[in-house]
């Protein structure tokens, strides 16, 4: 489907493309392959379309009259869904979205949205551009405040001596996904930088400052995600250091608990001898004696301790 931008948006077929009129079209890569020739794009463009790719290294192509980029798009508010990706073709006047792989129509209607909101009166093609970009990350900053709550919670957690055995999972878990969201808006400063370099000279030069107020939003957002990535690190520390302190309070009792009893063992063993001539061997009262000097050692052990403030 295409769209042109006169006085009004108006739906066009790909056989009625005026170059002189702003249009944004959106199609998948087997129609991409039925009208690249009309359109003047190269096969190998194409081809690129198919190529699947996880990474997010920028990957963008300036040919003579037109930029060739390819875009993985990932989903801040649900970084565990699958994987979107499409490839963009900026023409002189024109801006044509490829969708590659999309299973929940989420590429559309980023597209429909984006095309909701253009003024025809005000538009230009460098808006136009940047229009489709900041369709990408719109509500990314709800998103990553979200976050920001989330790790707050997680440090309460810790705070109240309340994590549980799954607690270092879902800090890793958590450091992943911030580290997949860094490389995708690594991925759009890419791309924004690139186009502001407008080395075919399809844009305008005069309006080539709205790819740098792009580039400086999506640079704002990566910047957040590496606050939230040190703050997961600082946690993860926090974590840590409760660990330790749990297992040091655990070999405090340990330890409290083996020297109560260690005199008994003394007493043990020095009653178990085998010599003759024992005076309590024979006395009336030395089962009840050894048995009072225990628990008054135990006793006194535990009254000392709990004086020093050990327990």
């Amino acid at each position: 489907m295409f769209y042109q931008l006169d006085d009004d948006v108006v739906s066009v077929r790909a056989d009625d493309l005026n170059d002189n009129i702003l249009t944004l079209g959106f199609i998948s890569v087997s129609e991409l392959e039925n009208i690249y020739r009309q359109l003047d794009f190269s096969m190998q463009a194409v081809e690129r379309c198919k190529e699947k790719s996880n990474f997010f290294s920028s990957d963008i192509e300036v040919y003579d009259r037109y930029c060739f980029v390819k875009v993985n798009i990932i989903n801040a508010d649900m970084l565990n869904s699958d994987r979107r990706s499409f490839a963009i073709f900026i023409k002189k006047n024109l801006l044509l979205v490829v969708n590659v792989s999309d299973s929940g129509h989420a590429n559309r209607d980023i597209f429909l949205k984006v095309l909701s909101k253009i003024s025809c009166e005000s538009i230009t093609f460098e808006k136009l551009v940047c229009s489709f970009f900041e369709g990408l990350i719109a509500g990314d900053n709800k998103a990553l405040e979200n976050a920001e709550l989330e790790i707050n919670a997680l440090e309460k957690t810790v705070l109240k001596n309340k994590a549980d055995r799954n607690f270092n999972m879902e800090l890793l878990n958590m450091k992943k996904e911030l580290l997949l969201l860094r490389g995708y808006y690594e991925q759009l400063i890419d791309i924004s930088e690139a186009l502001s370099e407008n080395e075919n000279e399809i844009f305008d030069k005069e309006s080539l400052k709205t790819f740098h107020i792009f580039k400086d939003k999506t640079v704002r957002l990566r910047e957040n995600v590496d606050l939230l990535r040190d703050s997961v690190v600082h946690l993860w520390d926090a974590y840590q250091a409760y660990l330790d302190m749990r297992l040091n309070q655990t070999m405090k009792v340990f330890t409290l608990v083996t020297t109560i009893f260690f005199p008994m063992t003394v007493i043990v063993g020095w009653y178990g001898m085998n010599f003759d001539f024992m005076p309590e061997l024979h006395w009336r009262y030395g089962y009840v004696y050894v048995m009072l000097l225990s628990v008054f050692v135990v006793l006194g052990l535990y009254l000392w301790f709990k004086k020093k403030k050990w327990f």
